[in-house]
C-alpha cells in the first residue's frame, strides 16, 4: 500500500520533527500563488471518501480518466494517517479561459469496473479534488431557507434510479462536470488569485456521430451547436460493455472576495449560536461548583486558622473535625501506586499535547489549509511531552517512598502508548483487509515507532532523571504507622456511586461541544472554531478539579481517607459518558453498515475515551492533591 514519495517525506518528517516545506503552516494573507490570464492551472485528485463506510479509496481504484504518468503528491505524517493519497489528474484548465464540453477520455466498463462503480454508488461516496490547495465543493441550496447556500465537500461518484414506467433500480455515473474557478483580481496591481473551486456533477449518456476518433464531436454536448449540459435527464447507466464517456466545462468567475478569506466560505458555521449557548450551560456548572468550593474553603481553613472557636452546632463540630481526624492517613501512599504514578504522568503528557496543540490552533497555525497538519502536531507534540510525563511520574513515585525509577519510567513510557498502539495495528489490519487508502503504509508505521522508540522514551527517561533527582516533596502532616479503620459509609459515599456521579458534570460541560467534533470527525465536516474549543477546555479543567474536591472533601468528612484513586476516577470517569455518548451518536447520527465500519468507529471511540479518562483524570487528581495539602497544612494538629 505504501508509496516511495510518502514514505520518504515522512522520514524528514521524523528527523527535523517539523514540517519541511515553507507553506506547512498557513496563516491568512501569507503566500498567496498569483496566476496570468491563460496560465495553466495544475488539478489534483484525492481520496473517495464515504460517510457510510469510513473507509477511503484513491481515486484510480476506479475506472477514471488517467494521465499518462500517475504522480504522488508528497504527503506529511498527518495526511497519511487520515489516508489523504493527493495525485496528478488528466483536467487542463487555464487560468480565465472558459472551455465547454472539453472530451477527457471514453471507456467501456467490464464487468469488474461497472461492480466497482456500482459498490462505490451504493456506499455513497465523494470524489474530492483540489485546485489552489482549495478543495473541490458542490454548492446546495437549504431547502429551510431560500438564497442559503451550504458547501458539499466533494461531489458524489453517481446516484441511484430509476427509468420512466419501471421499478428496477439502477445505477447512474457522473461523468459530466461544471466547474466553477472563483477568483479575485486586485484593482491596483492586477494580480489575480484562486478563492473558490465549485462543482455541479450530471449524468449524461453522451452521442456522436460515426466512428470514435480524437477528433469526434459529441452531439449531446457540443458548444458550437449551443448544446451544454445543465441537466440529467437522459443519465449514464453503469452496466457492463456500456461505453462511458467523460466529459467537463470549466466556467470562471469574479469575486469580491479576497484570498485572505477564501477558507471563510468553507468554514461558516450556521449554527453558532449553540457552541454561544453550550459555554453558557458550561459556565453554570461552573459557577455552580465554584460556590461550593468557596464556602468549602471558608468554612474550614477560616474555622481551622481560628482554632475551631466559633462552631455553632454539634453537627457542624462533627463534619468539622470529621476530615481533621484522619490527619494520620490521609497521605499514606494508595494501593497501586506504582500504576498511579504512570497514569498522572501520562495525563500529564496528553493535556501538555492538548493544551500547546490548541495554542498552535488559536494562532492560525493549524488551518484546513494545511492538510494533515493538526495530526502531525498531535503526533509531534506527544512524543515531545514524554519529558514532563517522566518528570511528574516520578516526582509522584519518589513522594511515595519509591526507590526503582527506571521500572517506573518503562511503564510510563510504554503502558498507555502500547495499548494505543496494539489497538491502532488492530484496525489498520482491518482496513489492509478492505484494501483501502487509509491504511497506514509499513514505512509510516515504522516511522511512528522509531519516534516512539527513538524520541518519546529517551525524553521520558531524561523527564524521570531530572524528577527523581529533586528533593522529595514533604507531606504537611506525618503518616501514623498504623492505619485507622474506616468507618462504615453511607449508600451515596460508597467509592462506586460517587465516582459514577463524579463525571457527570466534566462530560456535561463539553458534550454540545463533542457533538460538533464527532460530526466532523465522522462526517467528513470542517471544524475551525478553535476559539469556542479552547474556551470549553479550559471550563472543563475547572470542572473536573471543582467536581473532585467537592467529592474529596465529603470523602474525608466521611473518615474515609482513601482518596488517591478516587480522585482520578471522579473525573475521569467522565470518559464512560463520553463512550456511552459515542455508542449514542453512531446509532442516531451515523448510517453506518458495514461490520468492519463499525469496529473501526468504536476502535477510534475507545482511544479517543481512553485519552480523554487519562486527560481528565490527572485534572482531578492534582486538584485534589493540592486541595488535601493546603486544608492540612494550615491546621495546625494537636
Amino acid at each position: 500500500m505504501g508509496k516511495a514519495a510518502p514514505s520518504q517525506h515522512l522520514w524528514i518528517s521524523v528527523c527535523v520533527l517539523l514540517f519541511v516545506r515553507a507553506r506547512s503552516f498557513y496563516l491568512p494573507g501569507v503566500a498567496p500563488q498569483e496566476f496570468k490570464k491563460g496560465e495553466a492551472l495544475t488539478v489534483k485528485v484525492n481520496k473517495l471518501t464515504s460517510t457510510k463506510t469510513q473507509l477511503p479509496y484513491t481515486f484510480y481504484s476506479l475506472d477514471y480518466c488517467r494521465p499518462p504518468k500517475i504522480v504522488d503528491s508528497a504527503e506529511n505524517l498527518g495526511e497519511v494517517l487520515r489516508g489523504d493519497r493527493i495525485e496528478n489528474s488528466p483536467y487542463e484548465f487555464k487560468m480565465r479561459e472558459p472551455q465547454m464540453c472539453n472530451i477527457l477520455c471514453r471507456n467501456t466498463l467490464n464487468a469488474k469496473t461497472a461492480k466497482d462503480f456500482k459498490e462505490k454508488i451504493d456506499d455513497e461516496y465523494r470524489v474530492n479534488m483540489i485546485l489552489d490547495n482549495l478543495p473541490v465543493v458542490v454548492p446546495l441550496e437549504r431547502t429551510e431557507q431560500r438564497n442559503s447556500i451550504v458547501y458539499q465537500r466533494g461531489f458524489d461518484v453517481g446516484f441511484k434510479g430509476q427509468y420512466a414506467g419501471t421499478n428496477e433500480q439502477k445505477h447512474f455515473l457522473h461523468n459530466h462536470l461544471s466547474f466553477t474557478v472563483k477568483f479575485h483580481q486586485d484593482r491596483e496591481t492586477g494580480a489575480t488569485r484562486i478563492i473558490g473551486f465549485e462543482v455541479k456533477p450530471f449524468s449524461v449518456k453522451h452521442a456522436y456521430e460515426g466512428k470514435w476518433s480524437d477528433k469526434t464531436t459529441l452531439t449531446t454536448c457540443n458548444p458550437h451547436a449551443k448544446r451544454l449540459v445543465t441537466t440529467s435527464e437522459t443519465p449514464q447507466e453503469v452496466e457492463d460493455e456500456k461505453e462511458v464517456i467523460f466529459t467537463y466545462d470549466v466556467d470562471f468567475e469574479e469575486s469580491d472576495i479576497k484570498w485572505a478569506s477564501r477558507w471563510d466560505t468553507y468554514l461558516l458555521m450556521a449554527d453558532d449560536q449553540i457552541h454561544w449557548f453550550s459555554i453558557v450551560n458550561s459556565l453554570m456548572i461552573v459557577l455552580f461548583l465554584s460556590g461550593m468550593v468557596a464556602m468549602i474553603m471558608l468554612r474550614t481553613l477560616y474555622r481551622d486558622i481560628s482554632k475551631y472557636n466559633q462552631l455553632e452546632t454539634q453537627e457542624e463540630a462533627q463534619e468539622e473535625t470529621g476530615w481533621k481526624m484522619v490527619h494520620g492517613d490521609v497521605f499514606r501512599p494508595p494501593a497501586n501506586s506504582d500504576l498511579l504514578c504512570v497514569y498522572v504522568g501520562t495525563g500529564v503528557q496528553c493535556f501538555g499535547m492538548i493544551l500547546v496543540t490548541m495554542i498552535f490552533a488559536l494562532l492560525g497555525l493549524l488551518s484546513p489549509s494545511n492538510r494533515g497538519g493538526l495530526m502531525t502536531t498531535m503526533v509531534l507534540l506527544w512524543v515531545v511531552m514524554g519529558l514532563f510525563a517522566g518528570y511528574s511520574s516520578a516526582r509522584l513515585y519518589k513522594m511515595f517512598k519509591g526507590t526503582e525509577w527506571k521500572k517506573i519510567t518503562l511503564k510510563t513510557a510504554f503502558m498507555f502508548p502500547a495499548t494505543i498502539f496494539a489497538v491502532f495495528f488492530a484496525l489498520n489490519a482491518l482496513i489492509w483487509g478492505q484494501k483501502s487508502s487509509g491504511a497506514v503504509p509499513f514505512g509510516t508505521m515504522f516511522a511512528l515507532v522509531v519516534l516512539w522508540f527513538g524520541i518519546s522514551v529517551p525524553l521520558v527517561f531524561v523527564g524521570s532523571y531530572v524528577g527523581f533527582k529533586k528533593p522529595a516533596i514533604e507531606d504537611p502532616v506525618k503518616t501514623n504507622k498504623i492505619p485507622r479503620q474506616i468507618p462504615d459509609q453511607l449508600w451515596y459515599m460508597r467509592p462506586a456511586f460517587s465516582i459514577l456521579i463524579g463525571g457527570i458534570l466534566p462530560f456535561g460541560a463539553v458534550f454540545i461541544e463533542l457533538f460538533f467534533i464527532l460530526t466532523s470527525i465522522w462526517l467528513h465536516q470542517f471544524y475551525y472554531i478553535f476559539g469556542i474549543l479552547f474556551i470549553v477546555f479550559l471550563i472543563l479543567i475547572v470542572t473536573c478539579a471543582e467536581i473532585t474536591i467537592v467529592l474529596c472533601y465529603f470523602q474525608l468528612c466521611s473518615e474515609d481517607y482513601q482518596w488517591w484513586w478516587r480522585s482520578y476516577l471522579t473525573s475521569g470517569s467522565s470518559a464512560l459518558y463520553l463512550f456511552l455518548y459515542a455508542v449514542f451518536y453512531f446509532f442516531t447520527k451515523l448510517n453506518i453498515t458495514k461490520p468492519v465500519s463499525g469496529a473501526l468507529y468504536f476502535g477510534y471511540m475507545l482511544i479517543g475515551s481512553y485519552a480523554f479518562f487519562v486527560l481528565t483524570g490527572t485534572i482531578g487528581f492534582y486538584a485534589c492533591f493540592w486541595f488535601t495539602r493546603l486544608i492540612y497544612s494550615s491546621v495546625k494538629i494537636d
